[in-house]
């Protein structure tokens, strides 16, 4: 089954009616997952392509048990979007717009954390955020809710994947899959500064899973999710664990295009990641086709 989404989840698509909330719908739909409706303020009353568009997350929560919701939301109207869906009380949130203002990041996370936080002690299921700037998650066989390519993900595998970077989790996945092993859920957690959901923040679920007998980790320099992750491996998890850090030739001192690639001091440097992996035991693959023999070795110990 995986984690986070599986076929029993219905998904609302915020921004349905966009481009690229049009496009993503389809593939999506395709792919075999529940889309059950669409949300775009103004349009509400409306059919697209078969879809029920509402104003609001609310009513369109409420019309049709939706418990997932997929962000298609220009950057500066995305953090309120993300906060509507929150306090629709929307169980898992999936913020996939680029350049949304990191200001805007903050206080959307911070607000999504108290809500949480509410709901939990409430009796709730909780309110989580993936993203932004991610491509979304997958469990491979059930559901997709991102902009993964569909024809990567349909066999089921046992092997979980989580990954800050965009492209580089489709390619983990494909060599996992023709290596015929899969995955179970892909989880792109995003590459910038603030997100809503880290990579400590999804293995406690991975190592929950009963469909999950290894972990890849797919990082890259700047910031200290690695770092995080590292130490939350060697403390807790008993599964095996796979890491891959990008950007690693990169040249000292030099401000990389991504977001989230950014260095502070010694924290986040490609050293600083492969020294917390090398203490809790996790071994890093130097190229991405080494990911799936260190991935064979590890299940064979």
């Amino acid at each position: 089954m995986g984690i986070l989404v599986n076929k029993d989840s219905k998904v609302i698509v915020q921004g349905m009616t966009g481009s690229e909330g049009a496009k993503h719908s389809r593939a999506m739909k395709e792919f075999g997952t529940q889309v059950v409706a669409g949300v775009t303020p103004g349009k509400g009353g409306q059919d697209f392509e078969g879809w029920p568009i509402y104003n609001s997350v609310a009513e369109a929560k409420e019309k049709h048990g939706a418990n997932v919701s997929i962000i298609f939301v220009p950057p500066a109207g995305a953090a309120d979007a993300v906060l509507e869906a929150a306090h629709a009380g929307m169980p898992l949130i999936v913020l996939i717009t680029e350049g949304v203002p990191t200001v805007d990041m903050m206080r959307a996370v911070q607000e999504v954390k108290a809500l949480d936080a509410e709901s939990r002690a409430g009796g709730g299921e909780g309110i989580r955020l993936i993203g932004g700037n991610c491509p979304g998650l997958v469990t491979n066989g059930e559901a997709k809710v991102g902009i993964m390519p569909n024809r990567i993900y349909t066999n089921p595998g046992r092997i979980g994947l989580i990954s800050r970077s965009g492209t580089l989790t489709y390619e983990a996945a494909k060599l996992l899959n023709d290596a015929g092993m899969g995955t179970s859920t892909t989880v792109g957690i995003g590459g910038d500064p603030v997100i809503g959901t880290t990579f400590a923040d999804v293995l406690p679920m991975f190592e929950a899973d009963p469909d999950t007998d290894a972990v890849v980790v797919i990082g890259e320099i700047g910031g200290a999710d690695e770092e995080a992750a590292a130490e939350y491996i060697k403390n807790n998890m008993k599964k095996p664990v796979v890491a891959f850090i990008s950007g690693r030739s990169a040249p000292a001192g030099k401000r990389m295009g991504h977001a989230g690639a950014i260095i502070m001091g010694d924290v986040g440097t490609p050293e600083s990641k492969l020294a917390a992996f090398k203490a809790a035991n996790v071994p890093v693959a130097d190229t991405m086709p080494e990911i799936v023999e260190l991935v064979k070795a590890a299940l064979s110990k």
